[in-house]
């Protein structure tokens, strides 16, 4: 732990994180294949000798805000919501917090899939810990800010974002069992290959109130097979032959929900074996049928995503493509070969602007540490 002097800042960031394969399953308690990226948020914080008064400056939108650590509550929208939903957490768990002046900054982008979001609350939640002195683990900090997003932002995310945000490590994708938080790494070598990014620069309204739809949609499908399976807690505990006996007795959308979750549990463990071994095809194959499967069962793709999807096909240049993050916008994720890459985000981009009139941002991103301070 480091110790700043109250006329010092101390800065911290957290990045963005990408997600190579398992969308949806985190909350589920299933398992998910995420990575840090070298797109961060970064805050600067120090004490400001005050009881409890909080100087809070968004310098990227310009905008300022103040709360005072006795007597806060959620606003009704607002990047507000993050910073004092992790203050919030934080004292919940007994960290003692003075008042504060920070400013954050940084470049993921918001609504790209990239969880600017927890980028946000990880940064802030890790200045804090080192700050104040707070003492918290990594698994402390992850919760803490997982909870924020809960209970001030009301968005009832799985563990992902944060735990990735908090843990990524150079070079490296994570397996992570979102039931246990045992993880294991695995190294992203995609020989001529890479990852590129396709943002639609869209994020349809539809987003956050879908996101909690499916899962009271995945609920509803646990308490079904909890009737003749009392063990079953979550979809993670569905077996794939439990899933067609029960098909004759579920609505359609609530198998299709059930479906997309049991059978993605699968392909993230299937690509872990394929990235292991080198098999960058069948990486591939597996991205595509998420995609499908994101698409047609559990319906949190849109007409963007799928057309971008579409322009791979058929590629031999492209292994594999699909939507990423929690749908109805954002980026889709495709590994492409290095050689071609520019050439397909301008031929899409184009394709892109033609179809809907707006354009198309290209990433090309590296695999980046989690959490840490700016030394």
């Amino acid at each position: 732990m480091n110790t700043k002097d109250i006329t010092e800042p101390l800065r911290a960031y957290a990045p963005g994180r990408i997600n190579i394969i398992g969308e949806h399953t985190d909350y589920n308690d299933g398992f998910v294949l995420p990575a840090a990226v070298d797109k961060k948020i970064t805050v600067s914080i120090q004490k400001n000798g005050s009881p409890g008064q909080c100087l809070v400056t968004a310098a990227n939108l310009d905008e300022h805000y103040s709360f005072n650590l006795k007597d806060f509550a959620p606003l009704p929208s607002g990047w507000q919501n993050y910073i004092m939903g992790v203050v919030h957490e934080l004292q919940q768990l007994g960290g003692k917090i003075e008042g504060f002046t920070c400013s954050f900054e940084g470049n993921v982008p918001i609504g790209g899939g990239m969880s600017s979001s927890a980028a946000l609350e990880c940064s802030l939640g890790y200045a804090l810990n080192e700050l104040f002195q707070l003492g918290f683990n990594q698994a402390q900090l992850i919760y803490a800010c997982q909870k924020a997003e809960h209970n001030f932002v009301g968005i009832k995310c799985g563990i992902m974002d944060q735990f990735a945000s908090m843990m990524g490590k150079k070079g490296q994708a994570i397996l992570l069992d979102c039931r246990s938080l045992d993880y294991q790494y695995y190294p992203l070598e995609f020989g001529r290959y890479q990852l590129l990014l396709l943002n639609t620069n869209v994020s349809h309204a539809l987003a956050s109130s879908a996101y909690n739809t499916r899962r009271s949609e995945c609920e509803e499908g646990v308490a079904l097979f909890q009737k003749k399976h009392p063990g079953i807690t979550h979809l993670r505990d569905v077996t794939t032959e439990q899933l067609d006996a029960h098909k004759a007795s579920m609505p359609e959308t609530i198998f299709r929900r059930c479906h997309h979750v049991v059978s993605e549990n699968q392909r993230v463990l299937e690509a872990t074996k394929a990235l292991a071994a080198g098999k960058h095809q069948e990486l591939g194959r597996l991205m595509y049928q998420s995609h499908f499967s994101l698409q047609h069962d559990y319906d949190v793709s849109c007409a963007e995503l799928d057309f971008l999807v579409e322009q791979t096909l058929n590629k031999d240049y492209i292994l594999g493509a699909r939507m990423m993050g929690g749908g109805f916008g954002g980026c889709t994720l495709n590994l492409i070969e290095k050689a071609r890459r520019d050439e397909f985000a301008e031929a899409a981009a184009h394709a892109y602007r033609a179809r809907f009139g707006i354009g198309l941002t290209p990433y090309s991103v590296s695999i980046e540490d989690g959490a840490s301070l700016v030394l």
